[in-house]
């Protein structure tokens, strides 16, 4: 992505207010010359930041702004150890809601929508971002949080949300939870705004035929705002984010060498205009690339594209010496006839040797199972090149997720 000299100006201001704080970036950027960044390659010298680094600075130590300043805090979810401890100042508030604001229109939410919330609320920045997002844009919300399905789809029907706010693993619990009671007509959804977890092509697609909606993805992560900096379009076409707030890279996660625009690698964002914690070239682990400016998208907007997040650097397993990604078990899946969406894989080491066992519900008879197995144990072996057990399972024999859902179990270091 070619940087602008309003963004390198930007960038070098947030620098100097960071080593001014003199917290733990002044530290890391105290051999740093800001004249000497002149040019987007002088900018490409200046050192990543990681989570670790994040959890370092625990409690205030990325805060650049006095303790007045700071009206909240929002600390990173699923993690263990020391949190990362992100303060926010009111105009960071205000700026997420514009940035979540954006994300709805663009999703053509408008004012009139009635848009019910189910994830969680309190230190995760889900739940509360999604609201900030639809108060600011005008519309009805429905503060629902996670959990009691019953009350949410009670609530669904006598409100008559027009759309609703998950993570994929519970759009599809509430999805299947309609068809089971027969409520499909008594809903009005339109849209769904899905966020928190990667999901694949046969998801999307049961989630949106059970529900009879549009979906769009949402992208965001605690230490950059939140969910909201990030949406696809009515045209899927890839994420636009919001270039005059977040600066992208993508690089060579191995290397950290910035590859150039169309390539996949590891998202790294600057933050513009964060006052409470600017990050500066913050390596989010997540996998995309970002969409060259020769490709506009259909819908005509300016704000650049990253592709759809394939994956994570640190949710590979290795088994057998093969590096392994949930996004490559979905794209077997999508070859499988009778295969759904829904899988489980086991990892154990028994009797010397690691075993993969990958549980797929299939709404096939039991008599055609065995060669919907097999099919599945073939493609496996051809496209990773490892052996599997497979097994067909019931629809709804797998665990359903609130949040998110655990999909890799590694069992092999287990105490």
């Amino acid at each position: 992505m070619k940087m602008t000299n309003e963004t390198l100006d930007l960038i070098k201001y947030q620098i100097k207010r960071i080593k001014k704080a003199n917290g733990f970036y002044a530290k890391r950027l105290a051999d740093i010359d800001i004249d000497a960044i002149r040019t987007q390659k002088d900018f490409e010298k200046l050192p990543f930041s990681e989570k670790a680094d994040l959890r370092e600075a625990y409690p205030l130590g990325l805060s650049v702004v006095s303790e007045e300043e700071i009206v909240r805090i929002h600390s990173s979810s699923g993690t263990t150890g020391t949190p990362c401890i992100i303060p926010y100042t009111k105009q960071d508030v205000d700026d997420w809601a514009e940035l979540f604001k954006r994300c709805y229109e663009i999703a053509g939410i408008t004012n009139r929508d009635r848009i019910q919330i189910t994830p969680g609320y309190g230190l995760w920045t889900a739940g509360i971002g999604f609201q900030l997002g639809a108060e600011k844009l005008g519309a009805m919300t429905i503060p629902m949080g996670p959990g009691n399905t019953e009350k949410q789809i009670q609530f669904m029907i006598d409100m008559e949300s027009t759309v609703l706010c998950a993570t994929s693993s519970y759009a599809l619990l509430l999805a299947e939870e309609i068809q089971k009671r027969g409520l499909r007509d008594k809903i009005k959804l339109k849209k769904g705004v899905i966020g928190s977890e990667r999901w694949g092509d046969k998801m999307r697609r049961r989630i949106s035929e059970e529900l009879g909606i549009e979906l769009y993805d949402i992208y965001g992560l605690t230490e950059v705002y939140g969910p909201g900096i990030g949406v696809n379009c009515e045209h899927e076409t890839g994420m636009h984010y919001f270039d005059d707030y977040l600066y992208f890279e993508i690089i060579d996660p191995k290397t950290g060498k910035v590859l150039p625009d169309g390539e996949v690698g590891e998202l790294v964002i600057t933050t513009l205009k964060k006052e409470g914690a600017p990050l500066i070239r913050y390596r989010t682990h997540d996998l995309t690339r970002i969409i060259p400016d020769d490709v506009p998208c259909p819908c005509g907007r300016s704000y650049p594209r990253i592709d759809i997040i394939v994956g994570r650097t640190d949710d590979m397993v290795k088994v057998k010496g093969v590096n392994i990604f949930p996004g490559q078990i979905e794209d077997i899946l999508r070859e499988v006839d009778g295969a759904s969406s829904e899988y489980r894989v086991v990892i154990d080491h028994e009797n010397g040797k690691d075993t993969i066992r990958l549980s797929v519900e299939t709404k096939l008879a039991e008599a055609e199972r065995p060669a919907m197995e097999q099919e599945l144990k073939h493609i496996f072996k051809s496209k990773i090149n490892v052996g599997i057990v497979p097994e067909a399972v019931d629809i709804g024999a797998l665990p359903r997720s609130e949040k998110k859902t655990k999909r890799i179990i590694d069992h092999r270091y287990e105490s």
